[in-house]
Protein backbone atom coordinates (compact mmCIF):
# COMPACT_ATOMS: atom_id res chain seq x y z
CA UNK A 1 0.00 0.00 0.00
CA UNK A 2 1.68 3.23 -1.19
CA UNK A 3 2.53 6.41 1.54
CA UNK A 4 1.12 9.53 1.28
CA UNK A 5 2.85 13.11 1.12
CA UNK A 6 0.23 16.00 1.63
CA UNK A 7 1.17 18.95 -0.27
CA UNK A 8 0.47 22.46 1.10
CA UNK A 9 1.12 25.03 -1.87
CA UNK A 10 1.90 28.09 -0.95
CA UNK A 11 1.80 30.97 -4.13
CA UNK A 12 -1.00 29.98 -6.99
CA UNK A 13 0.75 31.99 -10.32
CA UNK A 14 2.97 30.58 -13.25
CA UNK A 15 5.18 28.69 -10.69
CA UNK A 16 2.03 27.17 -8.50
CA UNK A 17 0.30 25.90 -12.22
CA UNK A 18 3.75 24.11 -13.13
CA UNK A 19 4.13 22.02 -9.51
CA UNK A 20 0.36 21.48 -9.30
CA UNK A 21 0.71 20.11 -12.96
CA UNK A 22 3.87 18.36 -11.97
CA UNK A 23 2.46 16.87 -8.84
CA UNK A 24 -0.48 15.61 -10.78
CA UNK A 25 1.03 13.40 -13.62
CA UNK A 26 3.09 11.79 -11.04
CA UNK A 27 1.30 8.57 -10.60
CA UNK A 28 0.04 8.32 -14.13
CA UNK A 29 3.96 8.00 -15.40
CA UNK A 30 6.09 7.22 -12.13
CA UNK A 31 3.74 4.50 -10.85
CA UNK A 32 6.72 2.95 -9.70
CA UNK A 33 6.83 5.78 -6.97
CA UNK A 34 5.38 4.15 -2.86
CA UNK A 35 4.51 7.97 -2.22
CA UNK A 36 1.71 9.06 -3.79
CA UNK A 37 1.02 13.08 -3.96
CA UNK A 38 -1.98 14.50 -2.06
CA UNK A 39 -2.37 18.18 -2.86
CA UNK A 40 -4.26 18.59 0.22
CA UNK A 41 -4.14 22.56 0.84
CA UNK A 42 -3.35 26.00 -2.11
CA UNK A 43 -2.66 29.22 -0.34
CA UNK A 44 -2.79 32.32 -1.71
CA UNK A 45 -4.11 35.84 -0.33
CA UNK A 46 -6.90 36.39 -2.35
CA UNK A 47 -10.00 34.23 -1.21
CA UNK A 48 -11.42 33.90 -4.75
CA UNK A 49 -8.74 33.10 -6.52
CA UNK A 50 -6.96 30.57 -4.76
CA UNK A 51 -10.39 29.01 -4.51
CA UNK A 52 -10.76 28.71 -8.22
CA UNK A 53 -7.00 27.40 -8.28
CA UNK A 54 -7.77 24.46 -6.01
CA UNK A 55 -10.49 24.10 -7.70
CA UNK A 56 -8.61 23.83 -11.37
CA UNK A 57 -5.99 21.85 -9.91
CA UNK A 58 -7.63 19.32 -7.61
CA UNK A 59 -6.53 20.90 -4.39
CA UNK A 60 -8.76 19.59 -1.05
CA UNK A 61 -8.96 22.93 0.85
CA UNK A 62 -7.38 26.58 0.94
CA UNK A 63 -5.91 29.16 2.89
CA UNK A 64 -4.99 32.91 2.86
CA UNK A 65 -2.36 32.78 5.33
CA UNK A 66 0.57 30.46 4.92
CA UNK A 67 1.14 30.88 8.51
CA UNK A 68 -2.20 29.10 8.72
CA UNK A 69 -1.09 26.72 6.44
CA UNK A 70 2.19 25.68 8.06
CA UNK A 71 0.34 24.97 11.32
CA UNK A 72 -1.63 22.40 10.34
CA UNK A 73 -1.26 19.17 11.03
CA UNK A 74 -2.28 17.27 7.76
CA UNK A 75 0.69 19.12 5.86
CA UNK A 76 3.43 17.12 5.24
CA UNK A 77 5.52 19.50 2.87
CA UNK A 78 5.23 22.81 1.94
CA UNK A 79 5.78 24.32 -1.54
CA UNK A 80 7.07 27.88 -1.67
CA UNK A 81 6.13 29.63 -5.12
CA UNK A 82 6.17 32.96 -3.65
CA UNK A 83 8.30 36.02 -4.74
CA UNK A 84 11.55 36.13 -3.52
CA UNK A 85 11.12 37.98 -0.78
CA UNK A 86 8.95 35.69 1.28
CA UNK A 87 11.11 32.69 0.36
CA UNK A 88 13.43 33.12 3.46
CA UNK A 89 10.15 33.41 6.21
CA UNK A 90 8.01 31.00 4.75
CA UNK A 91 11.11 28.49 4.63
CA UNK A 92 12.44 28.89 7.97
CA UNK A 93 8.98 28.40 9.75
CA UNK A 94 8.25 25.54 7.54
CA UNK A 95 11.48 24.06 8.76
CA UNK A 96 10.70 24.85 11.66
CA UNK A 97 7.63 23.03 12.09
CA UNK A 98 9.10 19.89 10.97
CA UNK A 99 7.52 19.89 7.00
CA UNK A 100 9.56 19.15 4.28
CA UNK A 101 10.10 22.16 1.65
CA UNK A 102 10.54 22.71 -1.97
CA UNK A 103 11.56 26.09 -2.81
CA UNK A 104 11.37 27.98 -6.18
CA UNK A 105 14.61 29.20 -6.87
CA UNK A 106 16.16 31.69 -6.67
CA UNK A 107 16.94 30.37 -2.89
CA UNK A 108 16.53 34.20 -1.67
CA UNK A 109 16.96 37.28 -2.18
CA UNK A 110 20.85 37.76 -0.24
CA UNK A 111 23.53 35.43 0.61
CA UNK A 112 22.77 36.49 4.03
CA UNK A 113 19.11 35.21 3.84
CA UNK A 114 19.78 31.95 2.27
CA UNK A 115 22.53 31.44 4.66
CA UNK A 116 20.25 31.98 7.34
CA UNK A 117 18.05 29.42 5.91
CA UNK A 118 20.40 26.60 5.00
CA UNK A 119 21.39 26.78 8.61
CA UNK A 120 17.69 26.33 10.08
CA UNK A 121 16.93 23.72 7.52
CA UNK A 122 19.83 22.22 8.25
CA UNK A 123 19.21 21.91 11.87
CA UNK A 124 16.13 20.72 11.38
CA UNK A 125 17.01 18.12 9.26
CA UNK A 126 14.11 18.35 7.32
CA UNK A 127 13.92 16.87 3.50
CA UNK A 128 14.65 19.81 0.88
CA UNK A 129 15.29 20.68 -2.66
CA UNK A 130 14.87 23.91 -4.70
CA UNK A 131 12.94 23.78 -7.96
CA UNK A 132 15.87 24.61 -10.61
CA UNK A 133 14.26 22.62 -13.18
CA UNK A 134 16.52 22.66 -16.27
CA UNK A 135 18.22 20.25 -14.67
CA UNK A 136 15.85 17.71 -15.36
CA UNK A 137 15.48 18.21 -19.27
CA UNK A 138 16.62 14.58 -20.42
CA UNK A 139 18.79 16.54 -22.96
CA UNK A 140 20.20 18.30 -20.21
CA UNK A 141 20.61 15.36 -17.91
CA UNK A 142 21.80 13.32 -21.19
CA UNK A 143 24.95 16.35 -21.25
CA UNK A 144 25.75 15.37 -17.82
CA UNK A 145 26.29 11.49 -18.48
CA UNK A 146 28.38 12.67 -21.62
CA UNK A 147 30.21 14.65 -19.76
CA UNK A 148 31.06 12.46 -16.17
CA UNK A 149 31.80 9.75 -18.88
CA UNK A 150 35.30 11.64 -19.73
CA UNK A 151 34.21 12.03 -23.88
CA UNK A 152 35.12 15.46 -23.77
CA UNK A 153 37.99 15.54 -21.92
CA UNK A 154 39.83 18.21 -20.24
CA UNK A 155 37.29 21.44 -20.45
CA UNK A 156 38.25 24.75 -21.70
CA UNK A 157 35.41 26.92 -22.21
CA UNK A 158 31.35 27.16 -20.82
CA UNK A 159 29.58 29.65 -22.13
CA UNK A 160 25.62 30.50 -21.25
CA UNK A 161 22.67 32.99 -22.89
CA UNK A 162 19.10 33.66 -21.67
CA UNK A 163 17.81 36.29 -23.33
CA UNK A 164 14.19 38.08 -23.00
CA UNK A 165 12.60 40.87 -24.30
CA UNK A 166 9.36 42.12 -22.07
CA UNK A 167 10.75 44.84 -20.19
CA UNK A 168 11.89 47.35 -22.97
CA UNK A 169 8.72 49.06 -23.04
CA UNK A 170 9.49 51.95 -20.24
CA UNK A 171 5.21 51.72 -19.50
CA UNK A 172 6.30 48.31 -17.87
CA UNK A 173 5.34 49.00 -13.97
CA UNK A 174 7.55 47.62 -11.12
CA UNK A 175 6.06 45.79 -8.25
CA UNK A 176 2.75 44.14 -8.38
CA UNK A 177 1.33 40.43 -8.89
CA UNK A 178 2.87 40.38 -12.23
CA UNK A 179 6.00 42.72 -12.53
CA UNK A 180 7.62 42.15 -8.65
CA UNK A 181 10.15 40.55 -10.98
CA UNK A 182 11.44 45.06 -11.44
CA UNK A 183 11.15 45.66 -7.52
CA UNK A 184 14.26 45.08 -5.96
CA UNK A 185 12.79 44.73 -2.60
CA UNK A 186 10.63 41.70 -3.71
CA UNK A 187 13.39 40.19 -5.92
CA UNK A 188 16.81 40.87 -4.80
CA UNK A 189 18.19 41.44 -8.15
CA UNK A 190 16.88 41.90 -11.57
CA UNK A 191 18.09 38.77 -14.58
CA UNK A 192 21.13 37.92 -12.28
CA UNK A 193 18.79 36.06 -9.58
CA UNK A 194 16.02 35.50 -12.15
CA UNK A 195 17.63 34.13 -15.20
CA UNK A 196 21.66 33.57 -14.60
CA UNK A 197 20.71 31.50 -11.78
CA UNK A 198 19.15 29.17 -13.84
CA UNK A 199 22.37 29.26 -16.04
CA UNK A 200 24.64 29.15 -12.86
CA UNK A 201 23.15 26.30 -11.19
CA UNK A 202 23.17 23.88 -14.43
CA UNK A 203 26.80 25.03 -15.07
CA UNK A 204 28.11 24.04 -12.01
CA UNK A 205 26.23 20.91 -11.75
CA UNK A 206 27.56 20.29 -15.02
CA UNK A 207 31.23 21.70 -14.70
CA UNK A 208 31.64 22.36 -10.93
CA UNK A 209 32.08 25.50 -9.33
CA UNK A 210 33.17 28.48 -10.11
CA UNK A 211 36.15 30.26 -8.33
CA UNK A 212 35.75 34.06 -9.36
CA UNK A 213 33.88 36.35 -11.34
CA UNK A 214 34.36 39.78 -13.17
CA UNK A 215 30.60 41.44 -14.25
CA UNK A 216 29.06 44.65 -15.36
CA UNK A 217 24.90 45.24 -15.50
CA UNK A 218 23.14 48.08 -16.87
CA UNK A 219 19.48 49.02 -15.95
CA UNK A 220 18.61 50.78 -19.45
CA UNK A 221 15.18 52.22 -17.40
CA UNK A 222 15.96 54.42 -14.57
CA UNK A 223 13.01 54.94 -13.27
CA UNK A 224 9.77 53.04 -13.35
CA UNK A 225 6.17 53.62 -12.03
CA UNK A 226 5.31 51.81 -8.93
CA UNK A 227 2.43 49.29 -9.06
CA UNK A 228 1.61 50.06 -5.44
CA UNK A 229 2.45 53.80 -5.22
CA UNK A 230 1.35 54.72 -8.50
CA UNK A 231 4.42 57.04 -8.57
CA UNK A 232 7.62 56.97 -10.42
CA UNK A 233 10.61 55.14 -8.54
CA UNK A 234 14.18 54.33 -9.21
CA UNK A 235 14.50 51.20 -10.91
CA UNK A 236 16.94 49.06 -8.15
CA UNK A 237 17.47 46.28 -10.47
CA UNK A 238 19.68 44.94 -13.24
CA UNK A 239 18.24 44.84 -16.47
CA UNK A 240 21.23 42.94 -18.27
CA UNK A 241 24.09 41.24 -17.36
CA UNK A 242 27.25 39.98 -18.63
CA UNK A 243 30.25 38.27 -16.68
CA UNK A 244 32.95 35.45 -16.90
CA UNK A 245 34.45 33.80 -14.42
CA UNK A 246 37.32 30.84 -13.50
CA UNK A 247 35.64 27.41 -13.24
CA UNK A 248 38.06 25.03 -10.27
CA UNK A 249 38.41 22.52 -13.02
CA UNK A 250 40.54 25.70 -15.16
CA UNK A 251 37.72 26.13 -17.75
CA UNK A 252 36.70 29.41 -18.79
CA UNK A 253 32.88 30.59 -18.65
CA UNK A 254 30.82 33.61 -19.89
CA UNK A 255 27.88 34.35 -19.29
CA UNK A 256 24.80 36.77 -20.56
CA UNK A 257 21.58 37.89 -19.58
CA UNK A 258 19.05 40.50 -20.74
CA UNK A 259 15.24 41.57 -20.94
CA UNK A 260 16.33 43.87 -23.51
CA UNK A 261 17.17 41.28 -26.22
CA UNK A 262 13.96 42.16 -28.98
CA UNK A 263 12.83 38.61 -30.59
CA UNK A 264 13.89 36.52 -27.70
CA UNK A 265 11.49 35.46 -25.39
CA UNK A 266 13.14 33.12 -23.62
CA UNK A 267 16.45 31.72 -25.41
CA UNK A 268 18.82 29.74 -23.07
CA UNK A 269 21.50 28.04 -24.37
CA UNK A 270 24.51 26.36 -23.27
CA UNK A 271 28.11 25.49 -25.07
CA UNK A 272 30.66 23.61 -23.72
CA UNK A 273 33.96 23.01 -25.39
CA UNK A 274 36.53 19.87 -24.19
CA UNK A 275 39.89 18.69 -25.29
CA UNK A 276 38.02 15.90 -27.57
CA UNK A 277 34.31 16.91 -27.96
CA UNK A 278 31.92 20.01 -27.56
CA UNK A 279 28.48 19.81 -26.53
CA UNK A 280 25.51 22.35 -27.03
CA UNK A 281 22.02 22.71 -26.23
CA UNK A 282 19.36 25.38 -26.82
CA UNK A 283 15.59 25.66 -24.87
CA UNK A 284 13.80 26.10 -27.95
CA UNK A 285 15.00 22.67 -29.57
CA UNK A 286 14.74 21.33 -25.95
CA UNK A 287 14.92 17.84 -26.96
CA UNK A 288 18.22 17.87 -28.91
CA UNK A 289 21.62 17.96 -27.51
CA UNK A 290 24.11 18.63 -30.23
CA UNK A 291 27.62 16.49 -30.09
CA UNK A 292 30.84 17.07 -32.14
CA UNK A 293 33.36 14.93 -31.96
CA UNK A 294 36.73 15.38 -32.96
CA UNK A 295 38.11 11.73 -32.62
CA UNK A 296 35.49 10.73 -35.41
CA UNK A 297 36.94 10.12 -38.88
CA UNK A 298 37.60 13.24 -40.81
CA UNK A 299 35.23 12.54 -43.86
CA UNK A 300 32.37 12.61 -41.60
CA UNK A 301 33.28 14.49 -38.53
CA UNK A 302 30.68 17.06 -37.90
CA UNK A 303 28.12 17.99 -35.33
CA UNK A 304 25.67 15.52 -35.08
CA UNK A 305 21.94 16.35 -33.73
CA UNK A 306 21.33 13.61 -30.79
CA UNK A 307 16.97 13.63 -30.19
CA UNK A 308 16.50 12.82 -27.18
CA UNK A 309 13.44 10.28 -27.07
CA UNK A 310 14.54 6.94 -27.00
CA UNK A 311 14.00 4.67 -23.66
CA UNK A 312 17.52 4.47 -22.93
CA UNK A 313 17.69 8.33 -22.30
CA UNK A 314 17.04 9.88 -19.33
CA UNK A 315 13.49 10.11 -18.35
CA UNK A 316 12.41 9.13 -21.85
CA UNK A 317 11.34 5.84 -20.38
CA UNK A 318 8.58 7.18 -18.90
CA UNK A 319 6.93 8.85 -21.58
CA UNK A 320 6.01 8.16 -25.23
CA UNK A 321 7.76 6.18 -28.17
CA UNK A 322 11.17 7.13 -29.70
CA UNK A 323 10.90 10.38 -31.92
CA UNK A 324 8.09 11.80 -29.87
CA UNK A 325 8.95 14.87 -27.70
CA UNK A 326 7.97 15.97 -24.41
CA UNK A 327 8.05 19.82 -23.33
CA UNK A 328 8.79 22.46 -20.72
CA UNK A 329 6.30 20.74 -17.61
CA UNK A 330 7.76 17.78 -17.86
CA UNK A 331 10.94 18.66 -16.11
CA UNK A 332 8.60 19.99 -13.43
CA UNK A 333 7.02 16.23 -13.17
CA UNK A 334 10.87 15.03 -13.21
CA UNK A 335 12.20 17.12 -10.45
CA UNK A 336 8.45 15.93 -8.39
CA UNK A 337 9.76 12.46 -9.68
CA UNK A 338 13.20 13.15 -8.34
CA UNK A 339 11.85 14.28 -4.60
CA UNK A 340 9.20 11.48 -4.07
CA UNK A 341 12.20 8.69 -5.26
CA UNK A 342 14.07 10.50 -2.55
CA UNK A 343 12.20 9.54 0.31
CA UNK A 344 12.40 5.82 -0.65
CA UNK A 345 16.04 6.09 -0.87
CA UNK A 346 16.88 8.79 2.00
CA UNK A 347 19.11 10.27 -0.72
CA UNK A 348 19.26 13.82 -0.79
CA UNK A 349 16.98 15.55 -3.90
CA UNK A 350 19.39 17.95 -5.57
CA UNK A 351 20.12 20.79 -5.69
CA UNK A 352 19.48 21.10 -2.17
CA UNK A 353 18.84 24.37 -0.13
CA UNK A 354 22.91 24.04 0.60
CA UNK A 355 23.32 23.72 -3.20
CA UNK A 356 21.29 26.36 -4.14
CA UNK A 357 23.37 28.44 -1.61
CA UNK A 358 26.41 28.18 -4.11
CA UNK A 359 24.64 29.56 -6.66
CA UNK A 360 23.30 32.43 -4.53
CA UNK A 361 26.78 33.00 -3.65
CA UNK A 362 27.84 33.03 -7.38
CA UNK A 363 24.81 35.68 -8.02
CA UNK A 364 25.86 38.38 -5.17
CA UNK A 365 29.69 38.18 -5.89
CA UNK A 366 28.30 39.30 -9.63
CA UNK A 367 26.33 42.14 -8.42
CA UNK A 368 28.72 42.62 -5.99
CA UNK A 369 31.70 42.45 -9.44
CA UNK A 370 29.50 44.49 -11.24
CA UNK A 371 29.26 47.30 -8.54
CA UNK A 372 33.12 47.64 -7.93
CA UNK A 373 34.15 47.05 -11.22
CA UNK A 374 36.31 44.28 -9.60
CA UNK A 375 37.22 40.60 -9.55
CA UNK A 376 35.59 38.59 -6.76
CA UNK A 377 35.88 35.55 -5.24
CA UNK A 378 32.68 33.23 -4.59
CA UNK A 379 33.54 31.06 -1.73
CA UNK A 380 32.01 28.74 -3.60
CA UNK A 381 32.43 24.79 -1.73
CA UNK A 382 30.82 22.57 -4.72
Amino acid sequence: MSKELRIGLIGCGFMGRTHSNAYNRLQNFFPDLKTKAVLKAACARNKDSVEAFAKQWGYESTETDWKKLIARDDIDAVDICTPNDTHAEIAIASAKAGKMILCEKPLSRTLAEGEEMVKVIEKAGVKNTVWYNYRRVPAVTLAKKIIDSGKLGKIFHYRANFLQDWTISPDVPQGGAGTWRLDVGAAGSGVTGDLLAHCIDTAMWLNGGIKDVSAMTETFIKERVHHDSRKKQKVGIDDACIFHCHFDNGSLGLFESTRYARGHKALYTLEINGEHASIRWDLHDMNRLEYFDHRDESVVRGWRSIHVTDGDQPYMDKWWVPGLIIGYEHSFIHQAADFFKSLETNKPCNPTFKDALQTQKVCEMVIESANTRSWKDTGVDW
